[in-house]
């Protein structure tokens, strides 16, 4: 036995240990770990703690890596419940700091020579430790600018590394042995978290993500530091110190524009969301900055979100359909955003549901309604319904919650509603500017153009697993009837809109011509194409707005 195995084993034990120490007995079990029950003679079973307590009690005492995951995964509220949710978002990432000696290797490894050639100034003490890094203030030698240089602590990779692999075995032990847990799919959940911190403990993607942050934050009044590119390394950040303070340390009773302030926070929370497609993962107050001047600077950017258009432009009919209080509309946007494993969803029922919580939320004033709680409520339903959103669009919920409570923590009568409907119905009439309507016809021609490109050699591919006997068929019949009519409505929709296309192309190289007869000092044929292509292509606007199928 190497020791890697031994080293795993005892790893493993640890981890028993600790399930054991806060009374987890039945996940033990699920681990069918030898010697399970002699250790548990050993340890007293803390019983006051409720089981959510426990369960964030276990990941702390584990440390850094299970810390992380806990992080991570209370990101998902589509997964967890709440009170679950509201333990892990508790855990403690603060440890003491690495003494300088332990330090300055790491640092002098990224930066390729001695820290004296580089710093004229390296602080020995910390100005702030986690579990994975710690930061410390200095003067860079050649800009004479003030940084921090955000350093990982040593071995920690590895630690990292060696803990994912036993998480995943756990999971995967979890996953087969109990029922009730294979819904939650525990090995992809752990596939996922190693993903996120593997690129969280890369410095030079969390460098990267300060390049894009400041890009989109040029247009705002947010700051973001910035990144000496030059000194970065996977195991080292350097950034401009920016002096302020803690949004969470701000006493309420000094004289800030707080109003001012909480609604800057939340306009850049949303603007990152529905307009830049990427955002800050966890906007919590520990992560924001008020400087001297009052501008709110955001702080780590380890773990961001990244959303498409196309995400974007589903968000805006969700939340518009939250505020518009539309609960038909709010069903449509979800069912196209969800994911389930089999079965029926009635529909009904859900809207039902939905409309429930609605009414709930908008029995308050209007002022008083807490969006971020009433999309917590409206994830429970779809966690019900076992459906399921994308990853990206569930951690955008998560930091638009965060958002809106850190900005109510610094001003609590902020109308969060009004502020969110203005952005929204600004971003919704965009969406149909003619610039916009422009481009996604141009990109629809352009895949429709594809599309029939690869036909004939899809077709091939066909016949020749028909003619190995390699391809099978198999036909659901269960409401056969609805599913014909939708294939009808869609060729005839799409049909259409070739044709729209076809006339409008036609007709612009009939205008570029300039044959006669004229009309307007235009081509008279170009002109009844144009006519003809405007249209048809409102009517093809008008059904698909009523179907509400956009």
């Amino acid at each position: 036995m190497d020791f890697s195995t031994v080293a795993k084993l005892s790893r493993f034990k640890d981890i028993v240990t600790t399930l054991l120490k806060y009374g987890l007995d039945e996940a033990v079990q699920r681990l069918n770990f030898p010697g399970a029950k002699l250790i548990k003679r050993i340890y007293t079973v803390e019983q006051e703690m409720g089981i959510y307590e426990r369960i964030r009690c276990v990941l702390e005492d584990l440390g850094p890596t299970f810390v992380k995951f806990g992080q991570i995964m209370s990101l998902r509220p589509d997964l967890l419940p709440s009170d679950l949710l509201f333990e892990l978002s508790k855990l403690q990432d603060e440890v003491p700091p690495v003494e300088i000696s332990k330090i300055r290797p790491v640092v002098e490894k990224g930066l390729g020579q001695s820290i004296e050639n580089v710093f004229s100034v390296f602080d020995n003490e910390s100005i702030a430790a986690a579990s994975i890094s710690q930061v410390h203030r200095a003067v860079l030698k050649k800009e004479g600018s003030i940084v921090v240089a955000k350093v990982q602590r040593p071995g920690i990779r590895k630690k990292i590394q060696a803990d994912l692999d036993i998480l995943e075995s756990v999971a995967r032990r979890l996953h087969e042995n109990s029922d009730d847990l294979k819904p939650y799919d525990l090995p992809n959940l752990v596939s996922v978290v190693r993903r996120n911190l593997i690129r969280e403990i890369d410095f030079r993607i969390e460098a990267q993500n300060l390049r894009i942050a400041r890009t989109f934050a040029s247009e705002t009044d947010v700051h973001i530091p910035e990144v000496y590119n030059e000194y970065c390394s996977e195991q080292m950040l350097v950034m401009e110190y920016v002096q302020g303070e803690k949004i969470k340390d701000i006493d309420p009773g000094d004289k800030f524009d707080a109003q001012g302030l909480a609604k800057q926070g939340l306009n850049a929370a949303i603007k990152q969301i529905l307009e830049d497609g990427f955002f800050n993962a966890d906007p919590h107050p520990g992560n924001l900055l008020v400087t001297a001047d009052m501008q709110l600077c955001i702080l780590d950017w380890g773990m961001v979100g990244h959303l498409t258009e196309r995400d974007r432009y589903e968000l805006i009919d969700l939340l518009k359909s939250v505020v518009d209080k539309d609960s038909d509309a709010l069903v449509h946007v979800l069912l196209r955003l969800s994911r389930f494993a089999g079965g029926e969803i009635d529909n009904r029922a859900l809207e039902r549901e939905l409309l429930y919580i609605l009414n709930t939320y908008y029995a308050v004033a209007l002022r008083d309604v807490n969006i971020g709680k009433l999309l917590l409520a409206i994830m429970t339903v779809l966690r019900n319904y076992h459906l399921q959103l994308p990853p990206d669009l569930v951690i955008m919920v998560k930091a638009l919650v965060t958002a809106e409570g850190t900005a109510r923590q610094v001003y609590p009568e902020l109308d969060v509603v009004s502020e969110a409907k203005n952005y929204i119905s600004r971003l919704a009439e965009q969406r149909f500017n003619p610039e916009n309507l422009w481009r996604s016809f141009q990109t629809n021609v352009s895949n429709i153009w594809t599309a029939q490109r690869d036909i004939p050699r899809q077709l091939l591919n066909i016949f020749s697993k028909l003619e190995s006997g390699d391809l099978g068929l198999h036909f659901h019949l269960d409401k056969l009837e609805r599913l014909v009519n939708t294939l009808e409505n869609s060729s005839n929709r799409l049909t259409t809109g070739i044709i729209v296309a076809a006339l409008i192309m036609g007709s612009s190289m009939i205008i570029t011509t300039g044959v006669g007869p004229f009309i307007f000092g235009f081509p008279v044929l170009g002109v009844i194409g144009y006519l003809i292509s405007t249209v048809m292509g409102l009517w093809l606007v008008v059904t698909i707005l009523r179907a509400k199928k956009y």
